[in-house]
């Protein structure tokens, strides 16, 4: 099927309101740093919720969800879900005290606590994760997409053809450009995603039990096996929170929402309108993916599946709809990534307010470094095509390289006498022992025999928890000692009174996911 003239109407007029946006807002952009990285920190709740949702959406739903779901099933939505639940988190704990240390980065929050080299450590991981995982693999899906759509397509200039388009309006508006654009996408990407899913039940009448019966029942299961291959329960327990409290509580293309935040409540509002957003992907994405099991032929690449949905069941005008949904996902992350690495080099490397750059020059060189991050995502993809889906490549890298880090935070956080020296040594010893494992299952699959670990999530919990055990250890046996407020107090948590108290509505998001996985279980 053929995209009609309507349909590519749809999406050339989206893509025009994305770049008037970015030329919109790209002259305030240039007035200072603040403004380039953090939007003068005077974003609303309203945006900032839209934006976290919009901002995640194309690494871990849309393609990869459901393409993971017509794999194996819906089991993959426990990353979503979890989710809500590492914002509810964030809420209570990590964005009062980021903002109340008002800084500029995340990174800048461990040099305040450890020092210089464990900032630079993590900043210069955090920039790897965000280009070479984050971005390239978003690149990679919207690719993906367009061969669906238009076969003939090249790989590599369709990569560079998307990289260009999102790293010129991000580089032009900053992150008041990249927020401003994500509401945009959030809303046509629930739009466009609601459309499919509404679509995929009209092929069952609308029956969840004639839903039910075309797929086997472990499709449909949220708790899966402890042998399960794909995600058992008990990676669900101990990795996913390692690797949601990484992505989302610590990781600065998606914490730079609430850092641009006019206010401690408006970040947490927008946190907990992220939350209940994030309940959607199992009912838009993580469940139509599992039903096209039973409605399109077998595929050889479950990242397919999403377009071949759009292209096999959607009338002319709505699949460019929901294409343009795709693309705002995609978009999205590649705006989101390149701003936050950008703004990583510039305040945590060269250090820029504090040699007095001028706000121009520090407007003028973060475009630069933008344009240099947009430059090596736009090729990397042709790595990432030899991984086994998108989804897989994706958690299987944060799952060897985020533990020690997560571990860090919690502890500089929550406990006084973490030191310096034990951080480097925690993320020294973490990723040594990631790197470990993975050659290690990388030989084992070289030689086509088990490797005779855990899945990934499993080792990912226990990872963190060594982490952790060294921290302590370390700690014990070197100087103690923090700097003045950079620990959680209690008096973080209070809010406001009423049902504007952000506490209300953390505890109706936590009912709502329990009450989620036991009808699912």
């Amino acid at each position: 099927m053929a995209l009609s003239a309507l349909d590519w109407g749809v999406v050339g007029v989206y893509l025009m309101v994305v770049l008037f946006i970015g030329v919109a807002v790209s002259r305030k952009a240039a007035a200072s740093g603040q403004e380039l990285f953090l939007a003068g920190r005077s974003l609303g709740f309203v945006a900032v919720g839209l934006s976290l949702f919009a901002s995640n959406i194309s690494s871990t739903t849309l393609i990869g969800v459901a393409g993971s779901a017509y794999q194996s099933g819906i089991s993959v939505a426990h990353y979503e879900l979890m989710a809500a639940l590492i914002l509810v988190f964030m809420a209570v704990f990590t964005i009062p005290v980021f903002l109340r240390t008002q800084v500029t980065t995340l990174p800048e929050y461990l040099e305040r606590r450890f020092g210089p080299a464990v900032c630079k450590y993590v900043s210069a991981l955090t920039i790897f994760l965000s280009i070479f995982v984050d971005t390239a693999g978003s690149i990679y899906a919207g690719v993906l997409v367009l061969q669906v759509l238009a076969p003939g397509i090249p790989f590599l200039p369709a990569c560079i053809g998307l990289a260009l388009f999102a790293g010129l309006y991000t580089a032009a508006g900053g992150l008041r450009a990249v927020v401003y654009t994500d509401v945009l996408q959030a809303i046509v990407l629930i739009v466009g995603a609601g459309v499919i899913t509404y679509e995929v039940f009209a092929q069952f009448d609308f029956s969840w039990t004639s839903a039910m019966a075309s797929v086997s029942a472990d499709r449909l299961s949220l708790i899966r096996p402890l042998d399960d291959p794909d995600l058992p329960w008990l990676g669900v327990i101990l990795g996913l929170p390692v690797l949601g409290f990484y992505y989302w509580a610590t990781n600065q293309y998606i914490m730079q929402r609430a850092l641009g935040a006019r206010s401690v409540d408006h970040a947490r509002w927008g946190a907990m309108l992220a939350a209940a957003l994030k309940l959607l992907p199992l009912f838009i994405m993580a469940i139509p993916g599992a039903l096209a099991f039973a409605l399109l032929p077998p595929l050889e690449n479950g990242d397919q599946v999403f377009p071949s949905l759009i292209l096999n069941f959607l009338p002319a005008g709505l699949v460019g709809l929901v294409i343009a949904g795709l693309i705002a996902a995609i978009m999205s992350t590649i705006d989101s990534t390149l701003n936050a690495s950008s703004t990583l080099v510039m305040y945590d490397f060269l250090k820029v307010e504090e040699r007095g750059w001028e706000p121009r020059r520090i407007a003028f060189w973060g475009r630069i470094v933008t344009i240099g991050f947009m430059i090596v995502a736009a090729l990397w993809p042709l790595v990432i095509r030899d991984f086994p889906g998108l989804f897989n490549y994706i958690q299987q890298v944060f799952s060897y390289a985020v533990p020690p880090i997560a571990a860090v935070f919690l502890l500089g956080m929550f406990w006084k006498r973490m030191t310096g020296v034990a951080a480097l040594w925690t993320l020294g010893f973490g990723h040594a022992l990631g790197a470990i494992i993975l050659f290690w299952r990388m030989g084992a699959l070289q030689d086509g025999v088990s490797d005779g670990l855990p899945h990934f999530t499993i080792v990912a919990g226990i990872t963190t928890a060594l982490c952790a055990l060294v921290g302590f250890v370390v700690s014990l046996v070197t100087s103690s000692g923090h700097p003045e407020g950079m620990l959680w107090r209690r008096e973080d948590s209070r809010g406001r009174g009423g049902l504007a108290n952000y506490k209300w509505q953390a505890l109706v998001i936590v009912v709502l996911v329990a009450v989620l996985i036991w009808t699912f279980r």
